[in-house]
């Protein structure tokens, strides 16, 4: 690390104290005020925390990247934190567990494999919407949770007593990315570690990581972090950099101010539209611009949070008034305040609406063109005006009759004001409230078919939804609070209504969700609908009172329950903005969020909960929550070199995660459900697959199993099944594979484009690896699942454009031959590929490796991230031995 007199230092004061900083004007000469700000930060953090060697290096490597503002060299990136929630620390401490018997078993004592940077557990992800409609339905959902997860929990409470910078936040205290910006973010603060004058310390800024791909949220505030696989985080908590590509940063210029009447959603759907119009994969965002001003820190929020469905990997806003401002609104002590508003204009980090760096491409947007905006009912950037829904569906009815049954074609099955994307911004949440209190006034009602329901991402918004008198409206409208976690947003949506079952059943509707969240892949929100739309919390509530989301909402006539009551429109609805400001005073107090977030810290179900004790967690045979994996194994070995395999899938574009590693309910009816029946467990009460990542036994059966998931392997294939070569049988994957490795074959897998979009799950990466895949060739990779790939040692090949198309005609008795040599891999290196096809012809063409940095490389020849920790600190061991 570099020391205090190898690192220029400029000091500057704050409420009467002094403090010290890195100098990037110094620094970065200047090329300083023409590098986008993402990349100054980047060099404050390379410059106080790698060699001098690779500080030097990445220095004069950022002014370069100013040739053609893209570059192909790499930094370290050493963040202050992780944060992780519940279903994916879930998974990652298991492994940690499992390598802490792994280093037992060869004489290490277990406790030396600690993290060594603070983890910070969320847990969110696992709350479902049971009971609504109800004002206790919050309580009654949260014991419907503990009961359901108890085994768990009790996990994640051990590793947070046995590790001890492991923080675990109970259920109840929040969405993990609203947690992160009310409670957890500091904006800047003082590094001690680096620190070299005591009498005035390094202040430095807030930089992380998570293993959520909506992480990005806290770049509203300044703070940069992003989303990143469990696999990669735990390389990170182990003492290594994350390193990357220096990114290509694309720069989106705002102008103007929102209209009225236009929301942070609209925006943010808007913007997500744009710049997956201009195509991104992994590329940094940042706001910059005279319109940048005009947004509170948490209309920012909600862009910045949907940074992963417009392709990118960071959204990020500067630190300027706004920032401070939220600070303020959420109860921060005003030195800290202080201390963030001198830091940033001492260092020259603070936004300058006139500034204009240099970026690799320039998007633009006039907030003024904002529009009422929906997106679906797919894919979160499918943009239209909500009076294009109903043209946007009709496509959609797959010889439903119109109305044909009890309920409209497209009855709005959910409606749900959910997900930390929308909630966290408490001006959205209010304009919900309003629209509940005058459709209230006015006599309106939802529908009984509609399953509402209200997750704010804070216990502090009951606080002041209750004080503003809103509470109550929503209740009214159906939308009573029914917890604080992500709930439908990730498919904890719970059953569907009693009228929408019974006319699903009889095929006599296609009914649709209407939530406030981040994603609607079909099958997502709930895997009996395929049809989803994102909209605004106001409108989430204003197409239920409507029922059916084929109407065009600007022209709808809302008819009042009582007899000679007048049309109401939905402007007659929608809030002014200086009614949503008033109600925001009313109800605002910025002691909640401390006090609120205290209380829910101190729940007695969690405090009651027992834990075990130990440095080694103590296995069951008998738990279907938890098993120690057969990955987390010394000498595991690596699945590179030369080989032949036979294809276990060959899918098409847009393979989420949530197809391969489902988060949803565990369907009664499936290959896994019938496993943990066999185990004892009730065919009705087997709570969500995210639950079970604790249990690869349940997770490798769970691997692919999406309705809507084509094998085009067969005709009609059954969820979760392929045809196995030589024999040519149906099985489920789990058979092929125990067939294929019985035999010593090797398994791949063949995709189209954006293979494993969504969720940054380690388990879609983890279930292809116990499948025996050694490979995936795909048109292109979602980033956060191309690492995760690698982290599990699976390679992910990229293959050109001209046999993408053959590629999808590939059948299993086809042999797939593929070389990669662990000493011949380099970063983007081209793989020699060659196609047998058993009608005897052949294709051979070569693919690039994806790798994208040097430890990529050094991970698929250790055979992933585990292996590669084991053998390190095996190393550090024998070293500290001799």
């Amino acid at each position: 690390m570099p020391s205090q007199n190898q690192r220029r230092i400029t000091t500057f004061a704050s409420g009467g104290k002094s403090y010290s900083a890195t100098d990037l004007r110094a620094a970065l000469g200047a090329e300083f005020s023409r590098l986008p700000v993402v990349l100054r930060l980047l060099a404050e953090n390379t410059l106080r925390r790698s060699s001098v060697e690779e500080s030097a290096r990445t220095t004069a490597n950022l002014k370069d990247w100013l040739q053609e503002c893209r570059s192909e060299a790499e930094l370290e990136y050493w963040p202050h934190r992780i944060l992780m929630h519940d279903t994916t620390s879930t998974p990652a401490l298991v492994d940690i567990a499992a390598m802490r018997d792994s280093l037992a078993e060869v004489g290490i004592d277990p406790s030396t494999l600690n993290p060594q940077l603070q983890v910070e557990v969320s847990i969110d992800h696992s709350l479902a919407v049971e009971d609504y409609g109800r004002d206790d339905a919050a309580p009654r959902n949260l014991a419907h949770e503990y009961r359901r997860n108890q085994e768990r929990y009790q996990f994640l409470k051990w590793a947070q007593q046995s590790m001890d910078t492991v923080n675990v936040n109970p259920p109840g205290t929040g969405i993990m990315h609203t947690l992160n910006l009310e409670q957890l973010a500091t904006v800047a603060h003082p590094d001690f570690e680096h620190s070299g004058d005591p009498s005035a310390p390094l202040i430095v800024p807030d930089m992380m990581i998570g293993t959520d791909s909506h992480t990005p949220m806290v770049n509203a505030l300044g703070v940069l972090g992003w989303g990143v696989g469990g696999l990669e985080a735990q390389t990170v908590m182990f003492g290594l950099p994350t390193t990357l590509r220096i990114p290509d940063v694309i720069g989106f210029r705002l102008t103007g101010e929102m209209p009225a009447g236009a929301t942070a959603t609209d925006l943010a759907l808007t913007i997500t539209h744009l710049i997956r119009e201009r195509g991104a994969s992994g590329e940094f965002v940042e706001f910059f611009g005279p319109g940048v001003s005009s947004l509170s820190a948490g209309e920012r929020a909600v862009v910045a949070n949907m940074a992963p469905e417009y392709g990118a990997s960071t959204g990020y806003f500067p630190v300027d008034q706004q920032v401070l401002d939220y600070l303020a609104q959420t109860g921060r002590p005003r030195e800290q305040i202080q201390l963030v508003q001198d830091y940033y204009q001492a260092t020259g980090l603070w936004f300058d609406p006139q500034g204009e760096p240099e970026y690799t491409d320039v998007l633009e947007l006039d907030l003024s063109q904002v529009r009422l905006s929906a997106a679906g009912p797919r894919r979160p950037q499918d943009l239209m005006e909500i009076s294009r829904m109903p043209q946007a569906l009709e496509s959609e009815a797959r010889g439903v009759e119109e109305d044909a049954g009890a309920l409209p074609r497209f009855a709005i099955a959910l409606a749900a004001i959910t997900s930390c994307t929308n909630t966290t911004d408490p001006k959205l949440l209010i304009a919900a409230g309003l629209v509940a209190r005058k459709a209230r006034k006015h006599g309106l009602k939802v529908p009984p078919w509609v399953k509402t329901s209200l997750a704010p991402g804070s216990p502090a918004a009951m606080s002041y939804l209750r004080r503003s008198g809103l509470l109550e409206d929503l209740g009214y409208a159906g939308f009573d609070v029914v917890g604080f976690g992500c709930t439908t947003c990730i498919g904890n949506s719970g059953p569907l209504s009693e009228p929408v079952v019974r006319e699903l059943s009889a095929a006599a509707i296609r009914p649709v969700a209407v939530l406030s969240g981040n994603r609607n892949f079909a099958g997502r929100i709930h895997p009996d609908l395929d049809l989803g739309f994102l909209v605004s919390p106001p409108l989430v509530v204003a197409f239920a009172l409507v029922g059916r989301a084929d109407v065009d909402l600007m022209t709808y006539e809302f008819t009042p329950d009582n007899a000679g009551g007048n049309q109401i429109k939905l402007a007659d609805l929608l809030p002014t903005r200086e009614e949503v400001q008033e109600a925001w005073k009313l109800g605002h107090d910025a002691q909640d969020f401390a006090r609120d977030f205290k209380i829910a810290t101190t729940s007695v179900l969690w405090s009651k909960l027992d834990a075990p004790q130990g440095a080694q967690f103590q296995w069951s045979e008998d738990s279907n929550i938890l098993r120690r994996p057969p990955f987390a194994a010394v000498n595991e070995g690596n699945q590179l070199g030369e080989f032949a395999a036979h294809p276990l899938l060959v899918l098409g574009d847009d393979v989420t995660t949530d197809h391969i590693s489902p988060a949803s309910a565990i369907p009664a009816d499936s290959l896994v459900a019938d496993y943990l029946v066999s185990r004892g467990e009730e065919r009705g009460d087997l709570n969500v697959f995210a639950s079970r990542r604790g249990n690869f036994e349940v997770m490798v059966r769970g691997g692919f199993h999406a309705k809507n998931l084509v094998n085009k392997l067969g005709e009609n294939l059954p969820v979760a099944h392929t045809v196995h070569a030589g024999t040519g049988d149906v099985v489920p994957l789990t058979e092929a594979a125990r067939r294929y490795r019985h035999q010593g074959k090797s398994a791949v897998i063949i995709a189209g484009e954006r293979y494993g979009t969504g969720s940054s799950r380690d388990w879609a990466a983890k279930v292809q690896r116990l499948l025996g895949v050694r490979a995936v060739l795909a048109g292109s990779f979602e980033r956060i699942h191309r690492s995760n790939l690698i982290g599990m040692g699976v390679v992910p090949l990229r293959v050109p454009n001209h046999v993408k198309a053959q590629l999808q005609q590939v059948c299993a008795e086809d042999l797939i031959e593929i070389a990669v040599q662990p000493a011949a891999i380099a970063v983007h290196a081209t793989v020699p590929v060659k196609i047998q096809f058993s009608g005897g012809s052949v294709l051979e063409f070569e693919a690039c490796l994806a790798a994208e940095t040097e430890l990529d490389l050094a991970l698929l020849r250790a055979g992933g991230v585990i292996p590669h920790l084991l053998a390190k600190t095996q190393a550090q061991f024998q070293g500290a031995a001799r």
